[in-house]
């Protein structure tokens, strides 16, 4: 560019202060050297005297160099201005870091009267009562991060004051009038609705031309403005003003840094508000109702958040619902004057998307007529954190049911078992009957793995952990998943080569996998590919997602993929839920992914989905990596796979059991096995069996949750006495009355319920030997 007006470089100026200090500095110097030869003086002080100006003479050097360095730097600066902010329609400065002027653009010169004095603060004392302040602050934050930028309230409006720190130094102002975009300012003088802005201590701000019209003065603060305080946002209140006081519909907006915007309607015998464009151009949504539920008018924030063409036949009661009256009663009453003003919470007539609105009405009158104003705020935001909340609550309630109906199936299901396996014993294979007790056998232990599914939803089911490879076990789980996702579809397994083990019971973990691949394979009707891939990761910082975090650490995921239907981004969150289902009638219970979430969790690791519709869905297991530990004791019973043939013992048994036939099965089975047994049907029994010193007892096999005393306070009362006494606990699930941690009773072992015969009296021949 050519031709740039100097003054756009203050330094250029022939007058500025460097130069007078460099004058000065000069002309002293000079003096100091030919003073000597001017007036006699001693050798000693004229010696002293051109010390003294040499050193001036180089300290004016220094400013020379100096100089120059800083005429380089406003040359850069000038060579940035041309090519850069000269055409910029803000105002920019460029300056060093004392605050002086470098350069700034023809927009600064048009915007500001002082843009050519030669400080930035100079130049900004027109719109700021203190820019000194301000700019050190900014200056002070951009030096240390590079930028900075602070949005002010001036007389002229809302001014965003923005720097960066440049190369070398120099700094890049940019004043940006944000008035405009504000609500208050030069701004809301367009706006024809009564604004006042308010801060936080009810000083009033400011206030546009309608307002200053309506109150007919400037005021300082709102308990000056109002009859009454607080100011009720969505309903009639009264200002003085100064023709007397005016009834005003007041809505509040809030605004950046604790100031809030009131927009106020004035109530009147010609009913709300003077002007039509003042009612369309409210910021709030705004409905005018008949008491018979018709829509006289509404405004514009109101046709958007209802989703509705204005229409002359639409009515309140088409559009909102949820309210647990008739709309009729509510309008009917609030029209009487008989209602509170109490706002209401209503779900809108949407189709395409889910909207919870809050509904304040105001009643009105138009040529004496009662007329209804409905204030709407978007409250969807809020219901559904409510929602959420009592989902949680929910879901907490049915676990409780859940676990508390599975303890007493494991009872009933231990009683039937237990003794259909006394009567096998009975019976060979040649027997007519031994083929029907199969069959009770086998149907118990399927009940058994139902209960299983309750107690897995609930997390309360009894998990025998063992360390696993997911490798290994996704290997013996191929060939049955082969066979469930039939020949359209491909299962692909990829493993991580770099694999680390975890702690999880076994049959649980096949379940959950099962379940995922069957939900996979009920996706693709047409056929495709679901892919399961193990992979370890380390994580360095939690992982955010889904409203749950994952801590940091070595984690090993499982994926499961598919290229199905995929599933609704609003129906995302409610997969987990208990008996909610994506499939037909008929098609699913609900069960299996809500089941798969309470094993995972109970295990310590999470699930998360990923889903697009049409194109598939991923779930993704994390669970943590095993790191053994020496000290561990094993507490766990014999598993079923690790129980030989029973073996007589020899010992005294004392067993506490409160449902009979759980005891009466328990205690036949041990005597069977050459057991003494003394039996209790409660914990005081047991202790009042025990006060006899003579009595010698090897093993106590007692129910965990009983009336009155629980099984493991009524342990840890008779061990005081007899500390080598060996302890079974059964429960019907695993957290019983131990809560949340394991009972401290020393060489306990658990048993959960239901139990055979030969479970039985192999944990309580390991407890003795």
């Amino acid at each position: 560019m050519t031709g740039r007006p100097t003054s756009f470089v203050p330094s250029l100026r022939v007058a500025s202060p460097e130069q007078k200090r460099l004058a000065v500095v000069g002309l002293l110097a000079f003096v100091l050297l030919v003073s000597p030869w001017l007036i006699a003086v001693p050798d000693w002080v004229a010696r002293g005297l051109m010390a003294v100006s040499l050193t001036l003479v180089a300290v004016a050097l220094l400013m020379v160099v100096q100089a120059r360095v800083r005429l380089n730097a406003r040359a850069m600066a000038a060579d940035l201005l041309t090519g850069f902010i000269e055409k910029d329609a803000t105002p920019t400065f460029v300056t060093d870091d004392e605050g002086r002027i470098h350069a700034c653009n023809n927009a600064s010169l048009k915007r500001f009267e002082d843009a050519k004095r030669e400080t930035l603060a100079g130049t900004l004392r027109s719109v700021l009562a203190n820019p000194s302040a301000v700019l050190f602050r900014l200056q002070s934050q951009a030096a240390k991060v590079g930028s900075a930028r602070e949005d002010i309230v001036t007389r002229r409006g809302h001014v965003r004051l923005a720097v960066h720190q440049m190369q070398g130094g120099s700094f890049l102002w940019r004043v940006e009038d944000i008035a405009e975009r504000s609500g208050s300012g030069r701004g809301a003088e367009a706006v024809p609705i009564p604004m006042i802005t308010v801060g936080r201590s009810g000083a009033v701000l400011f206030m546009n031309e309608a307002a200053r019209k309506l109150i007919g003065e400037r005021v300082k603060s709102t308990e000056r403005l109002f009859s009454a305080l607080p100011v009720s946002s969505g309903q009639v209140n009264t200002i003085v003003t100064k023709s007397g006081p005016v009834e005003v519909l007041v809505t509040e907006r809030n605004s950046t840094q604790g100031r809030r915007e009131l927009y106020m309607m004035e109530v009147d015998a010609a009913g709300l508000g003077s002007s039509n464009a003042g009612f369309e151009n409210m910021p709030v949504p705004f409905l005018k109702v008949a008491p018979s539920g018709d829509i006289l008018s509404l405004n514009k924030m109101a046709v958007r958040l209802l989703g509705v063409e204005p229409r002359d036949d639409l009515k309140i009661g088409q559009l909102m619902e949820g309210l647990g009256r008739p709309m009729s009663d509510w309008l009917r009453d609030t029209a009487d004057g008989l209602a509170s003003n109490k706002s209401e919470f209503l779900r809108l007539s949407r189709r395409d998307k889910e909207v919870f609105v809050q509904v304040t009405l105001t009643r009105t009158f138009e040529d004496g007529v009662p007329v209804l104003i409905a204030v709407l705020n978007d409250a969807t935001e809020l219901k559904t954190l409510e929602a959420q909340f009592v989902q949680s609550q929910k879901m907490q309630a049915i676990g409780q049911l859940a676990g508390g109906d599975a303890h007493d199936f494991n009872n009933l299901l231990t009683a039937i078992s237990g003794h259909c396996d006394l009567l096998l014993l009975r019976h060979d294979q040649g027997d007519q009957d031994y083929g029907d007790l199969i069959q009770i056998h086998e149907n118990a232990n399927r009940a058994a793995s139902l209960v299983s599914q309750l107690l897995a939803f609930s997390r309360k089911q009894t998990l025998q952990p063992e360390v696993l490879d997911v490798r290994d076990t996704l290997s013996d789980l191929t060939h049955l998943l082969n066979r469930l996702v039939g020949e359209k579809v491909t299962l692909t397994l990829s493993h991580d080569p770099v694999m680390r083990s975890i702690r999880a019971d076994k049959r649980q973990l096949e379940q959950v996998l099962m379940n995922l691949v069957v939900n996979a394979r009920d996706a693709m009707p047409n056929g495709g590919e679901i892919r399961v891939e193990t992979e370890a990761v380390s994580l360095k910082e939690p992982l955010e997602r889904d409203r749950a975090t994952v801590p940091a650490g070595d984690w090993v995921t499982i994926k499961v993929s598919d290229e199905g239907v995929g599933i609704e981004p609003d129906k995302l969150q409610k997969v987990f839920e208990p008996f909610y289902t994506t499939k037909r009638t008929g098609e699913g219970t609900g069960l299996g992914l809500s089941t798969a979430y309470g094993i995972i969790k109970q295990t310590g690791g999470y699930i998360f989905i990923d889903s697009v519709k049409q194109q598939g869905t991923r779930f993704t297991l994390f669970f943590p990596v095993h790191k053994a530990d020496a000290t561990e004791a094993v507490s766990t019973a014999p598993s079923k796979q690790d129980n030989a043939t029973a073996q007589h013992g020899e010992g005294v048994v004392l067993l506490v059991e409160d449902e009979a036939p759980v005891r009466a099965f328990a205690s036949r089975a041990l005597r069977m096995r050459g057991y003494t047994v003394l039996e209790a049907e409660s914990a005081e029994d047991a202790l009042r069996t025990l006060e006899d010193p003579g009595l010698q007892v090897d093993v106590f096999v007692t129910d965990v949750v009983m009336p009155g005393m629980d099984g493991p306070s009524w342990v840890r009362e008779a061990l005081k006495e007899r500390p080598d006494t060996r302890v079974v606990f059964v429960s019907g699930y695993a957290e019983g009355a131990f809560g949340d941690a394991e009972p401290d009773v020393p060489n306990s072992v658990f048993l959960p319920k239901p139990f055979s015969l030969s479970q039985l009296t192999e944990t309580v021949h390991a407890q003795l030997h």
